[in-house]
């Protein structure tokens, strides 16, 4: 029988900044590395991210559930920008760009 309390996939929930970390970003992938590269070289140019040059990694959660993924995507938009400060600072107490850790 299969055990169905883990899923098989990886989901992960992030939060990017721009260079001056004043300007938050979060999502949702199934591909970090992808989806960073995709985020720095501006895949979208009149995106949100593009547009304010959001494409350094502060944070990030791993899933195996897609459906927990988007709901704590949400739950991290729906937070005034305190609250995600302080969740950022609680996994990355420094604040530094973690690009680094999904590069070749």
């Amino acid at each position: 029988m299969l055990d169905y309390s883990e899923g098989i996939y990886t989901y992960y929930v992030y939060i990017l900044t721009n260079k001056n970390k004043n300007v938050l970003y979060t999502g949702v992938t199934n591909d970090l590395k992808r989806r960073l590269a995709e985020h720095k070289n501006r895949l979208h140019p009149k995106s949100f991210t593009s547009r304010y040059n959001v494409y350094f990694l502060v944070y990030y959660e791993k899933f195996t559930w897609i459906e927990l993924a988007i709901a704590r995507e949400k739950e991290i938009k729906d937070l005034k920008r305190e609250k995600k400060d302080a969740i950022i600072r609680a996994f990355n107490p420094d604040v530094v760009f973690l690009d680094y850790l999904f590069e070749e």
